[in-house]
């Protein structure tokens, strides 16, 4: 069990189409297991492995700390696809470990049905709806190369241009370890 730095705006690794998991071996249960405990020791509720500099199509997502969601189990998606988004959109405030410190308002459809493996390559489908469909846009996302400040207003992208020039020279003071290059990577 280990504590990963999280990549920040700006890396590269964050703007990447993410690398395609073809078997689970002893790493990769070790990168999802280190996972689990960076977006914990963060306070986060879901985790891309491009934000840890894992280029594989992982992400993980534990909303059992979130009022309404006490039951949830922490799930692993492997290789995921949103097959289906609903009409109805909803407005969220979002924000993201790699861009620590800035939250804005989100446009993304209500419901998914999205399709994945988990952790013994079977596949999966789940619906989601709320907050868990939300938490899945979000980190799937990161693993095409989208971050959420992406989908903003362009109002709101002016705002943000400043912060985001911090956040991309680690001009910044958080709680957990981030990444010291742009170039940062994981290699296996």
């Amino acid at each position: 069990m280990a504590i990963l730095p999280v990549t920040m705006y700006g890396d590269k690794i964050l703007r990447k189409q993410a690398g395609r998991v073809d078997e689970i071996d002893n790493e990769t249960i070790e990168l999802i297991t280190n996972m689990f405990d960076t977006m914990r020791n963060a306070s986060g509720i879901g985790l891309a492995a491009n934000q840890v500099g894992a280029d594989k199509s992982i992400f993980i997502i534990d909303v059992a700390n979130v009022e309404g969601y006490e039951d949830t189990k922490p799930i692993v998606f492997i290789n995921p696809k949103i097959v289906e988004y609903s009409e109805d959109k909803s407005v969220f405030e979002e924000g993201c470990l790699s861009i620590p410190d800035i939250r804005a308002d989100v446009e993304r459809p209500e419901k998914i049905k999205i399709i994945y493996q988990d952790t013994d390559m079977k596949q999966q489908e789940l619906e989601a709806d709320e907050l868990l469909a939300r938490v899945i846009q979000h980190e799937y996302d990161h693993l095409r190369g989208v971050l959420f400040t992406d989908l903003v207003d362009e109002e709101t992208k002016k705002k943000l241009k400043k912060p985001l020039q911090k956040i991309k020279r680690r001009k910044i003071d958080v709680e957990y370890p981030i990444s010291e290059s742009h170039d940062y990577q994981l290699t296996f």
